[in-house]
């Protein structure tokens, strides 16, 4: 169990995660996978800082009525791993992405992510943003697997600056902290 695919004598075939539009139902579900995906950063500095982040399921009501708002699916149609986001003039914004702690690793994040890069594409924005931690590996390094940048503070537009300060003030140390932005113009 766990893994986007079944076992194949020598191997396991992997199958491309599913990922569709969230629906009303599936916000309760939210909480336990932000919870979940969290537990990666037991052991660090950084799990106490989150406990204050996570967002009761009410909180993903605008990206679900923007349509912003996908869930992955596994293979036995349990929901794995969602991404949040929002819609500005001319970019989207990415304001979580969580996958559940036994899933992750598995494809799901960055199937999540191509949908969202996708869906801005094909609205013509120019930018796919978001936050993360700079130097946690599956955090700031996966982001730029896919192509995105980190934005130096000289040049961050105060969107995102507006963005890592209210995260200061939630208590993450912005030393650990980047903006990113993929260019899709």
């Amino acid at each position: 169990m766990g893994r986007p695919g079944r076992y194949a004598g020598g191997g396991w075939t992997v199958r491309t995660p599913v990922v569709r539009l969230a629906e009303a139902a599936d916000l309760a579900q939210f909480p336990e996978i932000e919870r979940s995906a969290a537990t990666a950063f037991d052991g660090g500095d950084l799990l106490g800082s989150l406990d204050a982040l996570y967002a009761p399921a009410a909180t993903w009501i605008p990206a679900l009525s923007a349509g912003t708002l996908w869930v992955a699916r596994d293979g036995e149609g349990r929901l794995v791993g969602f991404l949040a986001a929002s819609r500005g003039d001319p970019w989207l914004h990415v304001d979580e992405i969580d996958v559940a702690s036994g899933d992750q690793g598995q494809g799901y994040g960055r199937r999540l992510m191509q949908v969202a890069i996708a869906w801005a594409r094909e609205r013509d924005l120019a930018d796919v943003t978001l936050t993360t931690f700079r130097d946690v590996r599956w955090n700031a390094p996966f982001y730029a697997s896919l192509g995105f940048m980190e934005v130096t503070r000289d040049d961050s537009c105060p969107r995102l600056g507006a963005i890592l300060a209210r995260e200061a003030r939630l208590g993450l140390d912005p030393a650990t902290r980047c903006a990113m932005k993929l260019s899709l113009r």
